[in-house]
């Protein structure tokens, strides 16, 4: 009897034990490992100065690892750069279009920088002018665009040649509430074309939330922890429970008083902020402010919630998502 087995698909996107440094010692990338599936929206999450734009500069070909390899279309990006780059469209935090040319003149550009030609390039860019809502705008200078507007054609400049996987770097920041949705049902629209693969860098855990089908959470250089949003939230039983407390100086206390409290577990204190996790967060409110007043610790505020990306962070990184802020991202 004959069996057959089906290989399985090629990482769209693999990182195995990147190492970024950079002169005076700053190590920017820690042996970061990452595997991204076809087809999929994949999200770096991390606050700024975690290794995100690092590692994306890595997988895009800008910048080359201290140690490590990485595949991106199947293409070794050390190896066959040239290869990574026909299968790649980029977003970078800063806009690549000219201020002072059209938005459609930009889109040309782009184009022909591929290799597209005739009716080809002139078909694809009215395409992405009609499907970016830039069409009345498509002969004005680029400087006249608003922010949002701006954004919408960077992206339609990362997707003139077709690639197969999409690189966004943190494509919201600097953009009003307004703009920053719009961008995300953008996003979410092409995570539906086929064999589009989608790369997110974010610090926006709402934007990591709502539109990665998988995330890994970067920290320090390194992926503390994969997989996806509902799963990961998941895995943490129960209830956040967040108490701040009235003053500084009583953070030990308060740590061991609630540690001892029936149902709650996993204490941590970050300065004022104490966090935990409850079986019934509810019901565990009242024991946990007897405890606390039990050794004199006063309460400003108590909170209950679901698991949030926040408390995936904490849990894995050991600290409040937006404690690390600056330096290297």
């Amino acid at each position: 009897m004959e069996t057959s087995t089906t290989a399985p698909a090629a990482l769209a996107v693999e990182a195995d034990k990147l190492v970024k440094t950079y002169p005076k010692g700053v190590r920017a990338l820690d042996g970061l490992s990452l595997a991204v599936r076809p087809g999929e929206v994949f999200g770096l999450l991390g606050p700024n100065g975690a290794g995100k734009t690092t590692t994306v500069k890595i997988l895009t070909t800008l910048a080359r690892p201290t140690a490590g390899t990485a595949r991106v279309a199947g293409h070794d990006v050390l190896r066959h750069p040239d290869r990574v780059r026909r299968e790649i469209g980029t977003v970078s935090q800063r806009s690549g279009a000219d201020p002072a040319a059209s938005g459609r003149d930009n889109l040309l550009l782009q184009g022909r920088l591929y290799g597209m030609r005739g009716t080809a390039l002139t078909g694809r860019v009215a395409e992405l002018l009609e499907r970016f809502d830039l069409v009345d705008a498509a002969r004005r200078p680029v400087r006249t665009y608003s922010g949002g507007m701006q954004r919408r054609l960077d992206v339609a400049l990362g997707l003139v040649h077709r690639p197969r996987v999409l690189f966004l770097d943190e494509p919201t920041t600097g953009l009003d509430p307004e703009a920053r949705a719009a961008m995300w049902e953008e996003i979410a629209r092409l995570a539906g074309d086929e064999g589009l693969t989608i790369v997110l860098t974010t610090h926006y855990l709402e934007e990591a939330d709502r539109l990665a089908d998988r995330l890994a959470i970067v920290d320090g250089g390194r992926v503390v922890v994969e997989g996806a949003p509902d799963d990961l939230k998941g895995e943490l039983r129960g209830d956040a429970v967040h108490v701040e407390l009235s003053e500084a100086g009583s953070e030990d206390r308060a740590r061991a008083a609630v540690g001892g409290v029936p149902g709650v577990r996993e204490v941590t204190v970050d300065g004022r902020r104490l966090s935990a996790r409850a079986d019934d967060g509810a019901s565990s409110v009242p024991a946990t402010l007897a405890a606390l007043g039990g050794v004199g610790v006063r309460v400003a505020a108590v909170t209950v919630a679901r698991p949030s990306l926040d408390d995936v962070y904490l849990r894995y990184a050991g600290r409040r998502f937006a404690e690390v802020d600056g330096g290297v991202a």
